[in-house]
């Protein structure tokens, strides 16, 4: 008999899932196994995945972040699922890519042609960045896009975009260093000593699925398919290869997976409510077709209005009560919580505590402050 879980169970396991639980985040030491353990971190803005791995950490600084990235180069920043930008962790770079790169390179031969990018055009640029990259050391886009121009490769408008995550997909180049706050980009055989081993038996299609429902579950095969980008048959055949950890559910009206060994957790408690500050672009928000389990269709619009745009969200026991924003103010730091409806103080408490702790995170004392119903100025 399939298991039927309510909103709170599921609620419940993707926080888990997503290293969001102080059960998880509490005992996260290592900001590699922290990216893994949620799928890799969408980072098309890159502060706000930095933040994402304070809300599932405890006494990290946004300082070990970077230095896991350009020094220990345990993770790093490149295109991967959906051809967006993600952090994902250095040792799954060479499966992840070898897996979703020539897709993703295919789904964008119609807009190359508009751009004037052909094949040849563009195995040109791809040489001649990697010979630019290996002679200059990191550049920053406009800089790479200069000396590609010097060449004759054309780069106006949207073309450098297009060649430079064309030449990531094909595993030549990622982002490297900040220069006075601007990534750089590298060759990835300089600075990656290791791109990982090719997974087992199962291959790279059930390593995404083993990622996916086990940082995500319980989730749809849809949901599988709309965040890894893959066609739905190439995700099933991911499901496929993983069958025998995988265990079906009914989650909020349909049907479901998450990893066997995640059904124990539907015993985990929290000994208070389970309160994060989330950045924009979140996992927790992008990783599946809907977004009503965490979020009431009354503020729906407040926390994601369309156009792709996610805000930051205040989240208790998986459950959206508000928004928030960061602004720096003549050296203040201020954390503005915009409460959907009211709270009890116990929990504007809690609210208050995540405020700071993102200043801790980011090395400087917060002001943090809470409008909305049920506060007063």
């Amino acid at each position: 008999m399939i298991r039927q879980l309510s909103v709170e169970q599921v609620r419940h396991l993707r926080l888990l899932g997503q290293g969001l639980h102080p059960e998880i985040a509490e005992h996260a030491s290592d900001i590699a196994q922290i990216v893994g353990v949620a799928g890799g971190l969408q980072a098309q803005e890159y502060p706000s995945a930095v933040l994402g791995v304070r809300a599932r950490s405890h006494g990290m600084l946004a300082a070990d972040v970077h230095r896991a990235r350009e020094e220990e180069r345990s993770i790093v920043l490149t295109w991967a699922m959906r051809g967006t930008l993600h952090l994902v962790p250095s040792a799954d770079l060479g499966w992840l890519l070898g897996l979703l790169g020539p897709l993703f390179i295919h789904g964008s031969e119609r807009r190359y042609r508009q751009l004037g990018l052909s094949a040849e055009v563009r195995a040109d640029a791809l040489e001649a960045i990697q010979e630019i990259l290996g002679s200059r050391g990191p550049l920053t886009r406009p800089a790479l896009a200069e000396a590609l121009e010097a060449r004759g490769i054309p780069v106006e408008g949207q073309a450098i975009a297009y060649l430079v995550s064309y030449a990531a997909l094909e595993g030549a180049i990622c982002l490297g260093p900040e220069e006075e706050g601007t990534l750089t980009y590298v060759l990835v055989d300089e600075w990656l000593k290791n791109k990982g081993t090719p997974p087992g038996k199962e291959g790279a299609l059930g390593a995404l699925a083993r990622r996916y429902f086990g940082g995500f579950g319980p989730a749809t095969r849809g949901d599988f398919a709309g965040w890894s980008g893959l066609p739905v048959e190439q995700a099933q055949g991911g499901m496929e290869a993983i069958k025998d950890e995988l265990v079906e559910v009914e989650a909020l009206g349909e049907t479901a997976w998450l990893l066997k060994d995640h059904l124990e957790r539907l015993d985990w408690q929290a000994g208070e409510a389970v309160t994060r500050l989330l950045p924009r672009y979140d996992n927790y928000l992008l990783g599946y077709g809907s977004r009503t389990f965490m979020v009431d269709e009354a503020f729906a619009k407040r926390l994601h209005p369309g156009g792709g745009v996610i805000y930051e969200s205040a989240v208790v026991n998986g459950r959206a009560i508000g928004t928030w924003r960061k602004t720096q103010k003549k050296g203040q730091l201020e954390v503005a919580v915009e409460l959907f409806e009211p709270v009890d103080d116990g929990l504007k408490a809690r609210v208050e505590v995540e405020g700071h702790d993102i200043g801790r995170f980011l090395g400087q004392d917060a002001q943090v402050t809470l409008t909305g119903p049920g506060t007063y100025p």
